[in-house]
């Protein structure tokens, strides 16, 4: 099973993809991984609009390139202090769920914390952690950097060892596309 893991941002937006084995808890191996970097902002920055082209292109792209049977992106979250933030990561996640869409893949969403419980035990590990749990599992000389690489491959290990569990162990929000 190949299965390609986003961190979603409006300015950088990890990727990575891992295959593996049906078997569950089996070790998955590394595919691909890297970060869209959308328009810098210098002097009056790139409006939303054209960042999100720029996002929809590129993804569009690696799906291509990577072909997974499951995309996996991480669930939208908010902290009360910063509202905005939320709304822009709102539009990063629409362009990507269109573009997962598209692809006819099955989809996942993932909560950080059940991500970070996955590969540390821990639903409130630190950046490094993940970092280095990704090394782990993947058999890695060095932690993927920058953090939105090992994230968006941490959401893909997540992913695939969920989507191996039995449907009745397996945590709701896989939403395989009808066939027809």
């Amino acid at each position: 099973m190949r299965v390609l893991g986003i961190d979603p941002g409006l300015r950088l937006t990890g990727f990575g993809c891992v295959e593996g084995g049906t078997e569950p808890m089996s070790p998955p191996e590394f595919v691909d991984a890297g970060v869209v970097r959308l328009a810098p902002g210098s002097g009056p920055t790139p409006s939303v609009p054209t960042r999100l082209g720029e996002l929809e292109r590129d993804l569009t792209e690696i799906i291509k390139q990577n072909q997974p049977e499951l995309i996996a992106i991480e669930a939208l979250f908010s902290h009360p202090d910063h509202p905005f933030t939320a709304v822009q990561m709102a539009h990063a996640r629409g362009v990507i769920l269109l573009v997962a869409h598209r692809s006819g893949a099955s989809i996942v969403e993932l909560p950080p914390a059940d991500v970070k419980r996955a590969l540390t035990g821990s639903g409130q590990a630190k950046k490094g952690q993940i970092q280095a749990s990704v090394a782990r599992i993947l058999g890695m000389n060095e932690v993927p950097k920058p953090a939105d690489i090992a994230d968006a491959l941490a959401i893909a290990i997540a992913a695939r060892w969920q989507a191996l569990l039995p449907a009745g162990i397996r945590r709701p929000g896989v939403y395989d596309r009808p066939r027809c």
